[in-house]
């Protein structure tokens, strides 16, 4: 079922998550030990990541460095299909730009449309660490928007080979990713909105935030997407604050701020154990404020941690 169908359905606020494919050469159990905690309160999608390539050096017997490339985690896809076939929860893969082709994206969205996929999220993703700004693949995506542009011409049945007949149109139900505090690179806030209000446009059917911490930064970029004419469903995006280096590791990341409130409280508290009981106490008020205003969805980034997730969605489903 598509994402929008089930907000459309929805007699209240939803309850999803978003999971992370686990490093190379491990086992998909981990997965399962994260979402199974998690399955009283009836997810009705799970997000599952794509990571780009990252790029290694290593030392030859002739002293020359290679450059290797290589996926820290594979596997999304895969991953898909077998929380799919588990759970028979709906999952949404990412596909994103940096280290794909658009052939190399068109024949992974043929394999999720194989596989009964019926959402994707398109996002541009992030740089290589080592490299100072996103460089597309050769004859590859540039931002999300053409992420967007080819996966609603394989809606319309139209695949890069022209000449191609009789072909099966695809069906996927497009997310896209929102910023309450605009994307990092974007010069200003009205900017960020315009590129978003261009995706949409474009064929994009509901939004997924970035994650924040001030309920206000929400309300105020909901009330600014309608104001330009965006009336997709937006799904905030919600995150549990579980350790005290999270306070600067987040806002560097995630180009976020945290409320000085916050902060001060985390600040306060003399071990990690205490940090996440008040990071929990902050997510279940934020959670509630969300779910009584009409929040469409709650969408949690679990990032492995379950049990922080859990006691919130205990507290407010």
């Amino acid at each position: 079922m598509k994402v929008t169908e089930h907000l459309k359905q929805a007699k209240g606020t939803l309850f999803s998550i978003e999971i992370l494919p686990p490093l190379k050469g491990k086992g998909i159990r981990s997965i399962y030990e994260g979402i199974d905690p998690l399955l009283e309160f009836r997810p009705s999608f799970i997000d599952v990541t794509y990571h780009r390539e990252e790029y290694v050096y290593k030392h030859r017997e002739n002293g020359l460095l290679e450059k290797l490339s290589i996926r820290k985690r594979p596997g999304t896809v895969g991953i898909c299909a077998a929380l799919m076939n588990k759970y028979k929860i709906d999952a949404v893969p990412h596909i994103i730009c940096g280290g794909f082709t658009k052939e190399e994206t068109e024949n992974a969205l043929i394999d999720l449309n194989f596989l009964g996929i019926d959402n994707v999220l398109a996002i541009r993703g992030d740089a290589i660490k080592s490299e100072s700004g996103f460089t597309p693949e050769p004859d590859g995506n540039n931002y999300a928007i053409d992420l967007v542009n080819q996966a609603v011409k394989m809606n319309r049945g139209k695949f890069m080979d022209e000449e191609l007949m009789d072909v099966s149109p695809t069906d996927f139900c497009i997310g896209i990713a929102g910023y309450p505090e605009k994307h990092f690179e974007a010069p200003s806030m009205k900017s960020d909105l315009k590129y978003l209000k261009q995706k949409i446009d474009a064929g994009s059917d509901y939004i997924v935030t970035q994650m924040f911490f001030d309920n206000k930064k929400y309300f105020e970029f909901v009330r600014a997407c309608r104001d330009i004419g965006i009336t997709v469903p937006i799904v905030p995006g919600i995150k549990v604050l579980t350790t005290k280096k999270q306070i600067n590791l987040l806002p560097k990341t995630f180009h976020i701020e945290l409320p000085d409130e916050l902060i001060e409280a985390v600040e306060k508290c003399e071990s990690d154990k205490q940090v996440k009981e008040t990071g929990i106490e902050w997510c279940i008020n934020q959670c509630r404020e969300l779910v009584k205003n009409n929040a469409p969805c709650l969408h949690f980034y679990t990032m492995g941690n379950s049990d922080a997730v859990r006691r919130v969605a205990s507290n407010v489903f």
